[in-house]
């Protein structure tokens, strides 16, 4: 009887005969993992969540057929990692900002929006329960380490079989074995692309990952820089805000594809745009993609509230913001390229607002005070 069962075995067993509960059940044992897998694969949300509802459904199919040869996990990761490529053949390539052209000009103006498919998006790690540490003694990378946004970044920069291996080699801790068995290839094929995969992510990512950064920054200091950046945005205090970059600080804003960077850039576009005293802001601290984020709310007259802008997420170094992605969730539908610099005076965009404000359990809206 599998009506309240937790253990897998019987769960697995009541599953086989047809029990779609105990299915249901199987699999929430399994699925944060299984969905920040398919994030690192796919760079996206929206496309992780396709990847795993198709691989669950695969999987629903061929239950009756799962003989145990291998754990009932690995199957499940054989799955979803190939609905994964599926879903990235389909796709184009996802990259941040900064990977995509050179920095703009901050006199030019923000730019005009690409795709929302070309961008890589914010995960929120904490709210699906993905795990702390590391998945096995074999892996290289931790599991929070593997969903920052440059390491998902530098991933997109892998052929999607690469990818693939690295993920599945270093960071769930698999054996070449049992990758090639995942990917109907040889132990040879895997060691190749794994060697390749190591030598593109080396140049890719930085020294340090903010998992490491944020453990020596310790809670308190961490908890005072995020706190001065957020009071001095509210105040539009560039000159403050200054004083927490780095020299080669940037700042972007999918789904523009412009960016602005070093530091003094960086400070000509917050005096030209956000911070040149037309808007009034609200902040809110966060996280995502297992690094600091803050949920930045503009004042909206008309309903008199604070009204979702957009989620920054700030990567650290030596005590400062070196980098900071704000996905903004206003509407594309605006006039011409120079609305983008009154970009709070238009509507917000639902689906978007859900993707990185609902997802995030952050609020709809903020009181005056």
């Amino acid at each position: 009887m599998a009506v309240g069962a937790t253990d897998p075995d019987t769960l697995l067993v009541a599953a086989r005969r047809g029990d779609e509960s105990a299915y249901s059940r199987l699999v929430d044992l399994y699925r944060p993992e299984l969905h920040a897998h398919c994030y690192r694969m796919t760079g996206s949300v929206h496309d992780a969540d396709d990847a795993l509802q198709d691989a669950l459904l695969r999987a629903w199919k061929g239950l009756p057929r799962f003989e145990g040869r291998s754990s009932l996990r690995s199957w499940f990761y054989r799955i979803a990692t190939n609905t994964s490529l599926d879903v990235i053949g389909r796709r184009p390539k996802r990259v941040l900002p900064i990977d995509y052209g050179p920095a703009t000009d901050p006199h030019e103006g923000p730019g005009m929006p690409l795709p929302e498919s070309v961008w890589v998006e914010p995960y929120p790690d904490e709210q699906l329960g993905l795990q702390d540490g590391f998945a096995g003694p074999e892996a290289r990378y931790e599991l929070r380490e593997s969903v920052e946004l440059a390491f998902v970044a530098a991933l997109q920069h892998l052929p999607a079989r690469q990818r693939a291996v690295l993920i599945l080699r270093e960071v769930l801790g698999y054996s070449a074995k049992e990758v090639a068995e995942t990917l109907d290839t040889t132990v040879a094929s895997v060691n190749s692309a794994l060697q390749r995969a190591r030598a593109t992510l080396d140049e890719k990512l930085p020294e340090r990952s903010q998992q490491a950064t944020l453990r020596s920054l310790g809670d308190e200091e961490l908890r005072e820089l995020v706190d001065r950046y957020m009071a001095a945005w509210e105040r539009n205090d560039i000159d403050a805000v200054v004083e927490l970059l780095t020299e080669d600080a940037a700042i972007s804003m999918p789904p523009l594809a412009s960016w602005f960077g070093p530091r003094d850039v960086f400070a000509a576009f917050l005096a030209e745009s956000p911070m040149s005293g037309r808007f009034r802001w609200r902040a809110i601290r966060t996280r995502a993609n297992g690094q600091p984020a803050v949920a930045y709310y503009h004042w909206d007259e008309e309903s008199g509230v604070f009204i979702p802008f957009a989620l920054n997420v700030l990567t650290l170094r030596d005590g400062r913001v070196s980098d900071v992605v704000a996905f903004i969730v206003r509407t594309l539908d605006v006039p011409d390229e120079t609305a983008f610099h009154t970009w709070t005076d238009y509507a917000t965009d639902e689906q978007r607002l859900h993707s990185v404000f609902e997802r995030f359990g952050l609020p709809e809206s903020l009181p005056a005070a």
